[in-house]
Order: C-alpha cells, then sequence, then structure tokens
C-alpha cells in the first residue's frame, strides 16, 4: 500500500462502479436508504477471500437489511466477478473497480499498487457519509466481521 486508509469520521469518497451483472452501481444509490459496508477483497476464486465471502453468503441477514447492505469490491474485471459468483452464489453485489484499474481502492487507501490489487479493507458507511467503522487486514489474513456487527448496532441505536 502507497497510502493510508480512510479512518473513521473520514467522508467516505462517492463512486459508481459495475456489477457482477453488468449493472452500473453507485455508493449513493445505496446509502439514501441505509448504512453500506464496503468489503475490498484481493482476487475472485482465491482460498481466503471465497471464505470471507462465504461468511457473508450464509449468513447474509447480517450483511444485508432495512439497516445495511454490503457490496464486495476487487480489481477482477465484471466477467470474473459474474462467473465466481453463479459458482459460489453469492447474491450480492460483487462490483468491479477493474477501469480506471483500483481507482476507488485507491480513493480508499487500500490498492496495493505493485500487485495491482485491493487490500482486506473494510468500512462501514454510514447514511451521512461517513466511515463509521473500518478494518484492514495485512495479506494473507482473514477479516474478523465481529467489530462489523457491534459497529452496526450502535449506528443503528444512535
Amino acid at each position: 500500500m502507497t497510502q493510508q486508509p480512510l479512518s473513521v469520521g473520514d467522508t467516505a469518497p462517492g463512486f459508481t462502479l459495475r456489477d457482477q451483472n453488468g449493472r452500473d452501481v453507485s455508493l449513493s444509490e445505496y446509502q439514501r436508504e441505509r448504512a453500506v459496508l464496503l468489503v475490498f477483497y484481493p482476487f475472485a476464486f482465491s482460498g481466503i477471500c471465497t471464505g470471507e465471502l462465504g461468511e457473508i453468503r450464509d449468513d447474509l441477514g447480517r450483511f444485508e437489511s432495512e439497516a445495511v447492505t454490503t457490496v464486495a469490491i476487487s480489481c477482477d474485471p465484471m466477467f470474473s466477478l459474474r462467473a465466481w459468483a453463479d459458482q459460489q452464489g453469492y447474491f450480492f453485489p460483487l462490483l468491479s473497480d477493474f477501469w480506471p484499474h483500483g481507482q476507488v481502492a485507491s480513493d480508499y487507501g487500500v490498492l496495493d499498487e505493485t500487485a495491482g490489487k485491493a487490500e482486506r479493507g473494510t468500512f462501514l458507511v454510514g447514511r451521512d457519509g461517513r466511515i463509521a467503522w473500518s478494518l484492514v487486514n495485512p495479506a494473507g489474513q482473514a477479516r474478523d466481521f465481529t467489530g462489523y456487527h457491534d459497529a452496526l448496532a450502535r449506528l443503528v441505536h444512535t
């Protein structure tokens, strides 16, 4: 990583990216109704990423509700994301930050420019557009979503 990840209280940069079905999706579109969990991950079809997104899929009610929606973002092309979503049964948005390559990951401070991939950055964006919780894990270390669940509970009850 060449820059510092965004922190709690920072304004979340807006973006529009294409999902695995070819539809343009913007942060502001989701943010109007509820908080948004942004899950940046390195690569589709990789072991740790498959496990992490499988955790979201298997407990979707805690990641997709009236209070929050979840989007996963990588630098993979849209067609790779579609194949992976179909294979794994991911029915939440997988967004392609392919071109300009890694721009959104860079805006959030989680682009590994040398490897051309997003780091494991996780950001909970409140309806006010500010980051309410964040976690960035080092390469090779799966994230623990416990902090997210606690932060979402605080965000919903304030």
